[in-house]
Parts: structure tokens; sequence; C-alpha cells
């Protein structure tokens, strides 16, 4: 049976609102109000949204993101369903592995996902991309992706908000 519409809600953050959607089997979205690409790569748009605060996967996201947001590091991740090539899932799944507290550059998302030959410019301009469309942002942690001599390079959500994030995320890592 075909899936017609993604649940979805808002949650509030201390960095601003969430929409959160899911599918009948993983959070499918997690975007910043506003941000750039926003739910996008989902094969909807925003009349395909069907409101709904009661959705157990939903419910699961934002007890995560309450727990990231009080300062502590969540112990479990909710069930995720991005869409997208497989280039961009094999990006995700590699950005799923950088480490609360930490982060990487393009060129360490290369090496780990073994890039298909290509040039490294050519493939870090694609990581790049790949990075910019992540559709679960913080849970898919791409705001930990830094340029090579570590300075803080695009996020969809905004610099700002990059570096506030980072900022929390290293201050929890020392104390643990």
């Amino acid at each position: 049976m075909k899936e017609t519409a993604f649940k979805s809600a808002w949650h509030t953050s201390p960095l601003g609102r969430i929409l959160v959607s899911a599918s009948c089997t993983g959070i499918t979205g997690l975007w910043f109000e506003e941000q750039k690409y926003f739910a996008s790569g989902l094969g909807m748009d925003r009349t395909d949204l069907v409101r709904s605060e009661d959705n157990k996967l939903i419910s699961k996201c934002f007890h995560w993101l309450d727990i990231y947001f009080s300062g502590l590091v969540p112990d479990f991740t909710p069930p995720l369903d991005p869409r997208g090539t497989d280039f961009r899932l094999k990006v995700w799944n590699a950005l799923l592995k950088v480490e609360y507290g930490r982060t990487a550059s393009y060129m360490d998302i290369a090496r780990e996902i073994k890039g298909s030959g290509q040039a490294p410019g050519v493939l870090c301009r694609a990581i790049g991309n790949a990075v910019a469309h992540n559709p679960i942002s913080l849970i898919i942690p791409c705001h930990r992706v830094v340029g090579s001599d570590g300075s803080l390079t695009g996020y969809a959500g905004g610099l700002e908000r990059k570096r506030k994030l980072l900022e929390m995320e290293r201050n929890i890592a020392k104390m643990r």
C-alpha cells in the first residue's frame, strides 16, 4: 500500500521551532523552522503533511530532542527513514558515526565512505551537497561537519545555530 501522507508535528527547542515528520517506519525529517531545504527530499510538499501530535515515532523523536537539549547525550536513536539517493544515504550513515562533542571534515567523510574513485575535490563537493540536504538534522549530525582547517562551514539551519550546537556538545562532552 502506498503511503499517502507523512505524520508531522512541531517541537519547541531552545534554538527555535522544529518540524518532525515520520513515515510508518521511521523519522523522515527534522528541520528548524524556515531552514534551507525545509521538508525537501521527501517527494512531498507541505500540503502532504498530516498534523499528528500522537504519533509514537514522533513522540520518541520529541523525547530524544528533550534529552538532547537538556544537556544530556541521548542513549537511543529513534527509528530513522531518511529518503535520498544511494550516495546521500552513504554520507548520512557516515555522519551517524561522528561522535557527540566531536567534528569531522568533508575529507574525513570521504575517507569513511571510500569515495568511488572520484577526485577528492569533486567528492568533497558532492559530500557537501549531501550534508546540506540531510533531512534529519541533529539526529543525523550534519552540524558536526567542519572545514579541513576546523572552520565552520555552511549549515542549513544557520551558522549561529551550528556554533551553539557544537558549543553545547563540547561542553557536555567535557563533563563526561
